[in-house]
């Protein structure tokens, strides 16, 4: 069934709004849905609503509520991605993938081996987000913030119960030890990936004063638009599988 997403304000006790541009012209003139057509609508906030369509506008769809139910599919952990920012292209791969795996928040990060910006309009990487949301059929949406420095990630890395961060140094603790160590399992959780060619020494000291634990994701060593996504898949299949 299509899915469509609506922000809190369009959702009133008995129908939905839509009125994205490109969302009314989707219905209207791509799937042609009518009167009486069924789809979903996610809010976010982790409700989705199966509704009916009632009324096509020229700028606006209204739908009836007929359902609402809680999704099932999102994870109890909330984990935050901190990605160093990466060579031009890479970060949407890095958005989508790990939307997909069930990450709830995104942050860009500049960290001294990162090699000019995104690239990307920050209006752009949090569409790829909701488009990914769409495809996995997730009923919230994560947020990707705009870039920040590393020293500025370093001071918001205390708001979290866990703190882990990819190091190609880190020969003895395992993300798979690391994870097997909690005695109840983390609500929040961050995720710390640096760019291509990795974390500086002054960086890794950095983050491990800060609390955060250093761990090896293997014995390979992994791209930076592959080892994010991957250790999200570690931690899901470790702490919520």
């Amino acid at each position: 069934m299509n899915r469509f997403f609506a922000g809190k304000e369009n959702i009133f006790a008995d129908e939905i709004v839509i009125n994205k541009a490109e969302d009314v012209h989707h219905i209207k003139n791509v799937l042609r849905l009518k009167k009486g057509s069924a789809f979903i609508v996610f809010d976010s906030e982790e409700w989705e609503y199966e509704v009916e369509l009632s009324s096509v506008r020229q700028s606006e769809i209204r739908a009836r509520i007929i359902d609402k139910n809680r999704s099932f599919r999102e994870p109890e952990i909330k984990i935050t991605l901190f990605q160093g920012v990466p060579k031009h292209g890479k970060m949407e791969t890095i958005i989508q993938k790990s939307v997909e795996l069930g990450v709830s928040h995104i942050v860009p990060v500049f960290t001294a081996r990162s090699i000019g910006k995104t690239g990307v309009k920050h209006e752009r990487l949090q569409k790829v987000a909701e488009e990914a949301v769409k495809q996995c059929r997730r009923a919230f949406v994560p947020s990707v913030s705009k870039e920040i420095r590393f020293l500025d990630m370093i001071d918001l890395l205390g708001d979290f119960e866990t703190v882990i961060f990819a190091y190609e140094n880190e020969e003895n603790r395992s993300i798979k030890s690391a994870l097997k160590t909690f005695e109840t399992k983390p609500l929040s959780l961050a995720l710390v990936i640096g760019p291509e060619g990795g974390f500086s020494e002054e960086e890794a000291e950095a983050l491990a004063g800060a609390g955060a634990s250093a761990v090896s994701l293997g014995r390979m060593i992994l791209r930076t638009e592959t080892a994010g996504p991957a250790a999200i898949a570690m931690i899901m299949y470790e702490l919520e599988l």
